[in-house]
């Protein structure tokens, strides 16, 4: 186990070149299969890139860290423990430190937080936001709550602490749900957009953005003209490719338009939406935080990454070679049966138009999955 005592929390100046760390909080019961579902996402960040970075926190009470050595065994990046309390109660200062430590010493390209059983999601979705805010080093990606549907009832009847799990999240996976019937399972009543996991796995797509390293990947095999999107898909969901191109330079996706997307989707209808595009404005998040311009000179074209999950998104600067590239590149993940009714709407020119509308563009739309 690593000592986490004495760290201090690296400082944006030191820091400010590199891009912020996503972070992915993963919840659940205990016995729910929290371990299995990230162990089955490692393989399918390596398929894409080999030297993809993943590194845990792992969160436990008592002074068990078998999940811990299994994930190393998995070829985590890196791994840290926080053992003997819950991490939304005493434990949660220590987060700081410890990713901090995992940030200095192996660069991950992803953090992932698996807590106790205990574990209150809100408190440390408010902790992470306060460090991402004071160090400018991380960025909260989502909630995922595990849930055991075949014992889902036994729990959930007994402990508070179980509904919150499933009502505090962004969306649940189902393990276990292969014996249970529909009924059963809308009895369920958490009011959370939820996926069924195949024995433990689910896409990594719908539970992960865009982050850099991901970002460079996708913007190379689209200029290879190999694009795949690198979905390894499953029947929870639907995948659409969506591609605005102009034949003229310096023109951009007009953001406004775009935002009234980024507003208007359902939560149970559109789980993840994952663009590279270009713009002359510099775009705001959920929240309202105006991302960094890209370039000094006001109105000039940079491009960045946006990535939206279940109601939030954020955007993030990416320095763009000198190539030419499409306007936007985008994937959007819906439930099943509703890319149709969305793929219309894109067409309709609702949302994604470019900057000059009286220059010509192309908007291509295609269902992939």
């Amino acid at each position: 186990m690593s000592s986490t005592n004495g760290t201090s929390h690296p400082t944006p100046t030191t820091m400010e070149e590199r891009p912020r760390v996503p972070i992915t909080v993963i919840t659940g019961f205990v016995g729910s299969g929290k371990t299995t579902l990230i162990l089955n996402l490692l393989p399918q960040l390596r398929k894409s890139n080999p030297n993809y970075k993943l590194a845990l926190i792992k969160n436990e009470i008592g002074d068990n860290n078998i999940d811990t050595q299994l994930a190393e065994a998995a070829e985590m990046t890196g791994t840290r423990e926080l053992l003997g309390a819950c991490i939304c109660c005493t434990n949660v200062g220590q987060i700081g430190h410890a990713l901090a430590e995992l940030d200095e010493e192996v660069r991950p390209d992803r953090i992932v937080i698996e807590t106790s059983g205990s574990a209150e999601p809100i408190k440390l979705v408010v902790e992470l936001n306060r460090l991402a805010a004071e160090t400018g080093r991380y960025e909260l990606d989502g909630v995922v709550s595990v849930i055991d549907v075949e014992n889902w009832g036994g729990y959930a009847s007994t402990s508070y602490t179980a509904k919150l799990q499933a009502k505090q999240t962004d969306v649940i996976v189902m393990n276990k749900w292969e014996n249970v019937s529909e009924t059963q399972l809308g009895d369920m009543d958490v009011g959370t957009p939820y996926l069924k996991s195949q024995r433990g796995r689910v896409d990594v797509n719908l539970l992960f953005g865009l982050d850099a390293k991901m970002a460079r990947d996708w913007s190379d095999e689209g200029r290879s003209k190999s694009h795949s999107h690198g979905h390894d898909h499953m029947g929870e969901m639907e995948c659409l490719s969506v591609t605005l191109s102009s034949n003229e330079r310096g023109v951009g996706v007009n953001i406004p338009k775009l935002e009234l997307l980024l507003r208007s989707a359902p939560k149970d209808e559109v789980f993840r939406i994952k663009a590279i595009l270009y713009t002359t404005a510099a775009p705001k998040a959920s929240d309202g935080t105006t991302t960094a311009q890209g370039s000094d000179a006001p109105g000039k074209l940079s491009q960045y990454v946006l990535n939206w999950a279940f109601g939030r998104w954020t955007w993030c600067f990416t320095p763009s070679p000198d190539t030419e590239e499409p306007v936007l590149r985008m994937s959007i993940f819906t439930a099943q049966y509703e890319s149709n009714k969305w793929q219309k709407r894109l067409e309709a020119g609702q949302y994604i138009v470019v900057d000059r509308p009286h220059h010509g563009a192309d908007l291509t739309i295609r269902r992939v999955q």
